[in-house]
């Protein structure tokens, strides 16, 4: 029953595009302090990103329907993995006239994807761990491309200094994940993407927000080809 929910809110998901307006980030008019090309946020190019995940994500709930519909292992990630695509499915439209609320909702999504990636099993790798970690390395710095944007939206702090916050809160996170999941490497990738978009956009505007953007591409590589290692000694 659970892989069928599971295809069901991907389906949704997987609509929504097609419901909503393209987005393409924040107004910049729905913030008392105007959010123009925000340093937080990662170049535009990065965010085609998402056409790749939701084919692997329609892929894998085709696949569950199929033939996983009665594994247990695929029901312990469907559960959250549910709660965190349900939901998502309203982000766009949320996201068009309600910046707090998506941010809230956003890092919902978060949690429960860490959640599902925390509980994928060793089998059906590219089927299931796959596009789970992709999505789920691409929502831990999409969440907080959001709460940066919100914070320097709102004035809380400046735009760089928000950008800076919400980078090494991202980095916190997934050098966390990619600790108790060195086995999906998918996650770091997302992640990485997600660095290199943001070092690109700040190149000629905001130095110290590259530099910074490019260390953490560092630090996520570094742990990844360490978890490789690791992987490979014991194999051995």
């Amino acid at each position: 029953m659970m892989i069928v929910l599971l295809a069901l809110a991907t389906l949704a998901f997987l609509l929504s595009p097609a419901l909503t307006e393209p987005f393409m980030g924040y107004a910049p008019g729905s913030f008392p302090v105007e959010q123009v090309d925000p340093p937080v946020q990662p170049a535009g190019y990065a965010f085609a990103i998402w056409g790749v995940i939701y084919i692997w994500l329609g892929v894998m709930a085709a696949y569950g329907v199929w033939k996983r519909r009665s594994s247990d292992a695929w029901a312990r990630v469907a559960w959250p993995l549910t709660l965190s695509l349900g939901p998502g499915a309203a982000w766009l439209w949320v996201a068009g006239f309600a910046p707090i609320t998506a941010t809230v909702l956003i890092f919902w999504m978060l949690g429960c994807a860490l959640w599902a990636l925390l509980r994928v099993p060793a089998t059906d790798r590219w089927l299931l761990q796959t596009p789970v970690a992709l999505y789920a390395g691409w929502l831990t710095a999409a969440a907080h491309v959001s709460l940066g944007v919100v914070l320097g939206g709102y004035g809380v702090l400046s735009a760089t200094g928000a950008a800076v916050l919400c980078i090494l809160m991202a980095l916190a996170v997934a050098l966390w994940v990619q600790r108790q999941r060195p086995r999906a490497p998918e996650y770091g990738v997302a992640v990485g993407w997600a660095l290199i978009g943001i070092a690109v956009d700040n190149a000629d505007s905001n130095l110290p927000v590259m530099a910074l953007a490019l260390a953490g591409l560092l630090a996520v590589v570094a742990m990844a080809l360490r978890s490789i290692w690791k992987g490979r000694t014991h194999a051995a």
